[in-house]
This record gives structure tokens, sequence and C-alpha cells, in this order.
């Protein structure tokens, strides 16, 4: 078993920048962790390729929480592949799969009706962006401490970014893929994007669990690999 990070690269407000899915590989089998944004298929199905795997092999995904920049191109993969395994936390799967509106969405709306006048516009745009999401069931609803993955991969819940939020912990590899639970920031886990955290005092918390598992290496969503 091996985790690769999938660097992806895209414009946005003419800067260049990069988000880092992970692929979870035990042997022939592969396993993607969240999604990029809407129309990031192509580009992550590329990077998959460009390691030299088939996309024929990927059994499962997994998605560490709702936010546009992880669950985007979550249907386009579903659609693509159905046979495909989608596995999320149980407390976003409602969310996901269209049931309940998201709390970022929520967060969003709060938000814009005390933004300045001239950040409106991209209050908007985001919530235009959360709306049209596309809604897709999940396979698999998972809680803190289950066990997945042919049992090589513990769940991990590290709420405060969102309710829901999970991380993933390898125990055999002493690696933990984060998601939005921390991010790679001047060589230190820091927490990832404090202002859009739904609860600032449980995400420090959940960093501070997931520093107390001394992994070698954590894959961090926002900022790539940090190695302790």
């Amino acid at each position: 078993m091996r985790i690769i990070e999938l660097p992806i690269e895209f414009e946005f407000n003419e800067q260049t920048n990069r988000i880092y899915p992970s692929l979870i590989v035990m042997g022939s089998e592969l396993t993607l962790v969240d999604t990029g944004y809407p129309n990031f298929m192509p580009l992550i199905e590329s990077e998959i390729v460009r390691h030299g795997f088939e996309l024929e092999n990927l059994k499962n995904i997994i998605i560490t929480h709702f936010d546009d920049d992880h669950i985007g191109s979550l249907y386009d993969f579903k659609e693509k592949y159905p046979s495909v395994r989608l596995i999320a936390s149980g407390i976003e799967a409602p969310s996901i799969r269209g049931e309940r509106k998201s709390e970022r969405l929520m967060q969003a709306e709060a938000m814009l009706e005390t933004m300045p006048e001239g950040e409106k516009e991209f209050g908007h745009w985001f919530i235009q962006q959360l709306t049209t999401l596309k809604t897709v069931e999940i396979d698999e609803k998972v809680s803190d401490g289950d066990l997945i993955l042919q049992n090589q991969c513990k769940i991990i819940a590290t709420p405060g970014h969102t309710s829901g939020h999970i991380s993933l912990y390898f125990p055999a590899l002493k690696s933990v893929i984060t998601g939005d639970a921390a991010i790679c920031e001047h060589r230190q886990l820091e927490v990832a994007n404090p202002h859009f955290c739904l609860d600032l005092e449980k995400a420090e918390q959940s960093l501070e669990n997931l520093r107390a598992l001394k992994a070698t290496t954590y894959y961090c969503y926002h900022g790539g690999t940090f190695n302790s």
C-alpha cells in the first residue's frame, strides 16, 4: 500500500493555485480522496494516468467533507465510473446527496449579508457555486474509529472546518490524509483557512489530535505534503 499526492494546478483570479488530492494504491486497486472543483475530473484523471495507473482500477472515492473544491467533480466521477464506491462521513452524507442544505452554503448566505459591497460579487459567485453542485448518493457512511480499505485505514473525526469532516490515518504507513483539517504552510501544520472554519475551537483541537498521531507524513489538500 502507498499514498500518492496528485498536484492539480489551475488558474483562479489570475493567480496560479494548487490542490492536492490523494491516491491510495493497494495492489491494483485505486482509491481517490476528494475530487476537486467542478470540471476537474479530466485534470485528476490525467494526473492518475501520468503516474502509470489505469482509471478502470478506480474502486473507491473518499470525501473528507462537503466543500466545492472537494466534491465538485464527484458526480462526474460517479457518472463515468458507476461501479466506484463513494465513502463519506455519515454527518456529511445528507448534504452530499442533497437531502440537507450544506453547512458551507448556510455560512455563505449568512456572510453575504454583512459583506462589504466590494466583496459581494464573490459572495454571490460562491453561493451559486455551492447551489449548483450535483448531488450524489453515498454508498458507505463512516464515523470516527471505523476501519476501511481492508482495515488499513482508520477514520479520524476532525470536526471544525465542517461538523462532519474526516481525516484518514494509515498506521502501517505512519501517514495521515488530512483533507482541510490541516494545511502545510511555512513548513508547519496549521489550521486550514480559519476564516471559513465553522467552529475554530474544534478545528484547533482536531489539528492537535492529528499532530498527536505523530505520523511521519501528512498529506494536506492545501499546501501539499508535510514530513515531520
